[in-house]
């Protein structure tokens, strides 16, 4: 493997940038890194594959499709990608030639919740408490244990609600784990929670940090919704939230931008944050950060995996970013004509029930602290 050490040179103007995944956050991480003067090869397996539009050069093929891999590597400088859910073998086989930033070992670990939350605990950080489910007989053990209501998630893979379901007091256990697909889970327990919020930080090669300031997210139908910056949240809860994200990003190594989405318990005082998961890539609810900061979290994020500094995060405005889902992006006259409304269509070809087709956010002044 490389060693990935934090005196890597920066990657010059001109250089290739390898992107795994084909989505809208390929896309702008691609449209960030032109800005920069750095060429993209997006590497997918074929479809709806928006990012393909605004790169330089793409590749169509599966993750598993050696050959292909192996003319994409030589083709870049370095690899990254914009979602968790590639297979590890796709890493490891990139990361014999090249840097892949993230590195191989933070997917690894994010993509399964078990060793996700067990990284959280050995850093003394709050999480709910759950239990692994392999068969039938853990998930009724695991349910007595940790009690109802509960959720029921499999370890590896799922988002935006899939994969997973709550279980309340007196449901069918057998009809939830065939719900999931009878697959290794986790059992978790239900945090009656105040609000959501999450942490957007970027890592560099040489470990310094920079950290946006924290929304709270609003979900409907377990989708993102709207992110709200700033979160209505206590200056000792934004504190501990950012040291979770400090601890969470040393202990990894991590180069690049992340996201640690968490719950906010309590009131007042005793008002404290709870991890529920980490995203190993740039994230929906630091989407707004393309207008109402000096730098997005996209640009951040190309900047780190390239080994360019880290700019500086500060938010000029206050922002609430609204996803646009299916047949919602179709017709964005009415939004375009709002003073302060910034618009993002993906350029997706079919506007299906609840897809994240865009994005919208809505700027103001940004208030006194």
């Amino acid at each position: 493997m490389m060693d990935m050490k934090a005196t890597d040179k920066a990657l010059a103007p001109g250089s290739v940038i390898g992107i795994l995944g084909g989505g809208q956050l390929g896309r702008m991480l691609a449209l960030a890194a032109a800005e920069l003067g750095f060429v993209c090869h997006i590497y997918a397996p074929d479809g709806d594959n928006p990012a393909f539009d605004v790169a330089a050069r793409h590749t169509g093929a599966p993750y598993e499709d050696e050959a292909a891999l192996a003319r994409f590597a030589q083709d870049v400088d370095v690899v990254t990608y914009e979602f968790e859910n590639i297979p590890d073998d796709c890493l490891a086989f990139l990361n014999q030639t090249l840097p892949v930033r993230p590195s191989v070992s933070v997917l690894s670990t994010t993509q399964d919740r078990i060793d996700e939350k067990q990284l959280a605990q050995s850093l003394g950080i709050k999480v709910p408490p759950f239990a692994a489910v392999s068969t039938l007989a853990d998930l009724e053990k695991a349910v007595g244990d940790i009690g109802c209501p509960c959720v029921l998630k499999t370890r590896r893979f799922g988002y935006d609600g899939k994969g997973q379901t709550v279980i309340r007091s007196g449901d069918d256990l057998a009809a939830s784990f065939k719900k999931i697909g009878e697959q290794p889970a986790i059992l978790e327990a239900f945090v009656p929670f105040k609000m959501e919020v999450s942490v957007i930080a970027a890592r560099d090669l040489s470990g310094n940090l920079a950290l946006y300031d924290i929304p709270e997210n609003r979900h409907e139908n377990h989708i993102l919704a709207s992110s709200h910056v700033p979160a209505d949240i206590s200056d000792q809860t934004r504190q501990q939230a950012s040291i979770i994200a400090e601890k969470l990003a040393k202990a990894m190594d991590y180069v690049g931008v992340f996201a640690v989405e968490l719950f906010v318990v309590g009131d007042g005082a005793d008002e404290y944050v709870m991890m529920n998961e980490i995203a190993p890539r740039v994230h929906n609810s630091g989407h707004w950060t393309g207008d109402a900061c000096h730098v997005s979290q996209f640009e951040q994020h190309i900047r780190a995996v390239s080994g360019l500094p880290l700019a500086n995060p500060e938010r000029h405005s206050d922002a609430v970013m609204y996803n646009l889902l299916g047949a919602a992006a179709l017709d964005i006259v009415d939004q375009a004509a709002k003073p302060g409304m910034c618009i993002h269509l993906y350029g997706k070809k079919e506007a299906r029930e609840g897809r994240k087709m865009g994005h919208i956010t809505q700027l103001s002044a940004a208030k006194a602290k």
